[in-house]
């Protein structure tokens, strides 16, 4: 199974275990990792699963949509590296990917 390496606000480094399919963010709530608020559910309509992606890992993922850009905009952290975490479809592809939980706005 591919994995998922997550940094917590504390610096915590977690190895988990990502299930094809499902986005990032419900891999880091799944693994028991309780920073992400993800009140939205998934809808990218808020901005509470706000993570930095690893920058070797961004010509990975899909194109951004005007959606989440407006969203991460909203943010007091966002980066170069910002993605809200339920748009990230995570598979074998992603294998190793790292984030790291945004502050909490």
């Amino acid at each position: 199974m591919p994995q998922l390496i997550v940094v917590t606000r504390e610096g915590e480094e977690r190895a988990l275990d990502g299930e094809i399919g499902l986005s990032v963010m419900e891999a880091i709530r799944d693994g028991g990792i309780d920073e992400i608020l993800a009140l939205c559910g998934g809808n990218c309509s808020c901005a509470t699963c706000h993570v930095h992606v690893d920058p070797a890992f961004m010509a990975r993922l899909k194109p951004m949509s005007p959606d989440e850009d407006d969203l991460l905009d909203s943010t007091s952290d966002r980066d170069e590296f910002s993605r809200l975490s339920c748009q990230i479809l995570f598979g074998p592809e992603l294998d190793g990917l790292r984030v790291t939980i945004a502050a909490e706005d």
